[in-house]
């Protein structure tokens, strides 16, 4: 459920979003309903504001579409296509479904990080266009995204990943390297094939992995960020994790110590 402008909201329910209106009665609150768009062919299972202007839905088989947030009209809508092997079992097609399926999206007001099956989608909400993906952004499906690029999964992992410009035609692709929370994580697990560069689009960057976070044995449903504070994992291994970054928190340890040596010469 987002809140649209006007006392209005908007609420998914299967294949539509149903928007409401609230209005005072006296002391009571009115809801009524005023439209339903019926534009996706699957359930919808994110649901998220954009800015003032626009929200965005994402469903089951990788349709996303962007609305106004004043008259409800698609202002962009994109369907997620992952690379698809051969077959026409019916095993295949639910799972051709399933690595489709957008859980989570997030936004800053100009860019979408949506979490599609086991991978990321990165789209910009001003030039309507992919900015970068992975198909293979965990071993599992990802449940949980943010826009400072990270990801959790049911694979148990936290994972960060940077935007890189592409390289050259002769220039070998990053291998990655490990970042931030470095002190808890490892990253020599190799995440699948890295993505290809789609046709004909100006300005496709790369989504590298810099760092992952291991702790859990459970899939990590959530994360919460206090940025340089640190982060919060909970997962269904029945933890919650709290996470420092080891560089940071290196450097705040030896700023503290030259700090107490400065007080013990001045007695």
């Amino acid at each position: 459920m987002v809140e649209l402008p006007k006392n209005f909201i908007a609420a998914a329910m299967d294949k539509e979003i149903v928007i409401f209106k609230l209005s005072l009665s006296g002391s009571d609150i009115v809801v009524m309903a005023m439209r339903h768009l019926a534009d996706h062919q699957d359930t919808i299972h994110s649901l998220i504001s954009i800015n003032d202007g626009l929200f965005a839905s994402g469903s089951h088989i990788g349709e996303l579409i962007i609305w106004d947030s004043v008259d409800w009209t698609i202002q962009a809508y994109e369907h997620i296509l992952w690379e698809e092997p051969a077959g026409d079992s019916q095993s295949e097609v639910k799972l051709k479904q399933i690595e489709r399926s957008i859980q989570h999206m997030s936004s800053d007001g100009e860019y979408i990080v949506a979490a599609v099956g086991s991978g990321l989608y990165v789209f910009n909400v001003l030039m309507k266009s992919v900015v970068a993906y992975r198909k293979m952004a965990h071993d599992s499906n990802v449940l949980h995204t943010m826009l400072r690029l990270m990801s959790c999964s049911e694979d148990g992992s936290v994972r960060l990943w940077e935007l890189q410009d592409l390289p050259l035609p002769a220039e070998p692709a990053s291998s990655g390297f490990f970042g931030m929370f470095g002190t808890f994580g490892r990253s020599g697990k190799q995440t699948g094939p890295p993505a290809k560069k789609m046709p004909e689009i100006p300005g496709l960057r790369s989504l590298e992995l810099i760092g992952d976070l291991i702790g859990h044995s459970g899939a990590v449903q959530m994360f919460l960020s206090f940025k340089e504070k640190g982060l919060v994992t909970c997962s269904t291994d029945h933890l919650l994790i709290i996470w420092k970054d080891g560089e940071l928190q290196s450097q705040l340890r030896s700023l503290a110590v030259f700090q107490k040596l400065e007080e013990n010469q001045k007695l």
